[in-house]
C-alpha cells in the first residue's frame, strides 16, 4: 500500500520536479557560490512548511518529523553546485550562466530531494521518525561541502542512524539503479609539483640544468609507486594531466610545472604513498642537479557503503523497482565528498540510471554535452521516499 501510494505521488509531482530540475540546470552556480540555488531550495521548503537551518554558508538542512512518535532519524543528501564548463547542449533549459554548467547531475539530485520532501511531507501522518534533508554546497571543490557541514554539526541534533545519497550514472539506463556494498569510491589527492633547474639555449645543454629531462624522469619513476609498492589487491591510480614547460624549440626553461591526482582505497597506504612520491621526486631532482617542490593537497577520503545498511536499502529498491532494475556496481576510482559522511556514519551511496540511447542521452558526466533522461526523476524521488520510510520502520 505504501509503495503504491509513493509511486502515485511521484507521478503526480513529476512535472514539478522536472520544472525544478530545468530551473536549476538553467541557473547553475559554482562551488561555494550557490546563493540563488540555496534561496530557491529554501523557498520550496518554505512552501512545504518544512523548517530548515543554514550551514556552511549556502547549505540548507530541512527537518521533517512524522506525526507518530519515534526517535529514529534518517538523513538524505543532495549536492547543489555546478562545474566550470560551457554547455554545448541545444535545449530550452540550457545554462544561462556563461562558463558554468550542471554537468554532474547535481540539478537532478537537488530537484529529486525536493520531490522526496514533497512526498514525505504529504505522508507525515503515516510515519514515525524524522527525516533530515541535507542540501549540500561545494561537492566539486576542496575542502568539500560535506566536510564543512559535518564540522558545523549536520549529523547532530538530531543524529541520524543512517545517511543515504544518490548520484546520476549515464552508464545505466533510466529506470534502473546500482549498488555496491563496502568500499566503493576512491580517496582523492591533488598533486602540485614545481621542478626547477637552470634554463638556457637548447644548443648548449651542458651549460644548463634541464628541468624538462628531470621532469621526464620523475614522471616515469613515480609510476613505480603504484606498480611496485602498492598492494595489487588495493586499487591505486596516479595520473598527471597538466605539464607546463614554457620554453621553445631552442629554449630550455628554468622550471616545469605539473599537476596530477592520486587515488586509492586504503588510508594507511595513502599516507605511505604520499611519503614515497615526495621523497622520490625530490631525490631525482637533486641527483640531477635541480630541485623539486612537491606539494600534495589532501582531498576526500574513500567512500564506504556500510554492509548491513546497503543490503537493506538495496532490498527496498528491489521491492520498489523490481529485481531486474537493480544492478551490481564495480568499484569506481572517481571521488565524492559523500565519503566524509560514510567515514563517520552508516551510509549508502547508490547510482541512479539516467541513460537513454534512443534519444542520444549517453554523454559522461563532466562533459559539455551531459544531460539526463528526465523520466529518471520519477524514480529518484519516489525511491528515496520509499527507502526513507522503510528504513525508519526498521
Amino acid at each position: 500500500m505504501m509503495k503504491e501510494q509513493i509511486q502515485e505521488l511521484s507521478q503526480k509531482i513529476f512535472g514539478d520536479v522536472v520544472n525544478n530540475r530545468r530551473h536549476l540546470h538553467a541557473n547553475p552556480e559554482l562551488s561555494f557560490h550557490e546563493v540563488a540555488t540555496s534561496a530557491y531550495v529554501a523557498s520550496k521548503l518554505d512552501a512545504l512548511g518544512i523548517p530548515y537551518v543554514r550551514m556552511a554558508d549556502n547549505g540548507i538542512v530541512g527537518l521533517l518529523s512524522g506525526n507518530k512518535p519515534s526517535n529514529q532519524v534518517i538523513a538524505l543528501r543532495a549536492d547543489m553546485d555546478a562545474l566550470p564548463i560551457t554547455e554545448a547542449n541545444d535545449v530550452p533549459y540550457k545554462s544561462q550562466n556563461a562558463g558554468v554548467m550542471h554537468a554532474c547531475g547535481h540539478d537532478v539530485h537537488t530537484s529529486s530531494l525536493l520531490g522526496t520532501a514533497t512526498i514525505l511531507s504529504s505522508m507525515k501522518d503515516q510515519f514515525a521518525g524524522t527525516v533530515k534533508f541535507i542540501f549540500q554546497p561545494a561537492e566539486e571543490k576542496l575542502p568539500g561541502g560535506a566536510n564543512l557541514m559535518i564540522q558545523e554539526g549536520v549529523l547532530e541534533n538530531p543524529k541520524p542512524q543512517a545517511v543515504i545519497g544518490q548520484h546520476v550514472m549515464p552508464l545505466i539506463d533510466a529506470g534502473k539503479v546500482g549498488f555496491r556494498a563496502g568500499k566503493y569510491m576512491a580517496s582523492t589527492d591533488e598533486i602540485y609539483v614545481n621542478v626547477k633547474g637552470k634554463g638556457g639555449h637548447g644548443a648548449q645543454p651542458q651549460q644548463n640544468v634541464d628541468p624538462v629531462i628531470i621532469t621526464a624522469h620523475i614522471l616515469t619513476a613515480l609510476q613505480q609507486v603504484v606498480s611496485r609498492f602498492a598492494d595489487p589487491k588495493s586499487p591505486s591510480v596516479l595520473s598527471f594531466g597538466k605539464v607546463i614547460a614554457n620554453g621553445a624549440t631552442n629554449i630550455i626553461p628554468n622550471e616545469v610545472y605539473l599537476e596530477g591526482t592520486f587515488r586509492t582505497m586504503d588510508e594507511q597506504w595513502r599516507q605511505e604513498a604520499h611519503r614515497r612520491m615526495k621523497k622520490m621526486a625530490e631525490g631525482i631532482a637533486e641527483s640531477m642537479g635541480g630541485s623539486c617542490y612537491f606539494n600534495i593537497m589532501k582531498g576526500y577520503p574513500f567512500l564506504i557503503n556500510e554492509e548491513k545498511l546497503t543490503a537493506s536499502v538495496r532490498g527496498y529498491a528491489e521491492d520498489y523497482l523490481g529485481k531486474e532494475n537493480v544492478l551490481d556496481l564495480d568499484i569506481w576510482m572517481a571521488a565524492e565528498d559523500f565519503a566524509y559522511y560514510s567515514q563517520v556514519a552508516d551510509s549508502c551511496f547508490y547510482r541512479l540510471g539516467t541513460r537513454n540511447e534512443s534519444r542520444g542521452i549517453t554523454s559522461a558526466v563532466h562533459t559539455p554535452t551531459f544531460d539526463v533522461e528526465e523520466s529518471a526523476l520519477a524514480v529518484s524521488t519516489g525511491l528515496m521516499a520509499y527507502m526513507a520510510l522503510k528504513q525508519l520502520g526498521n
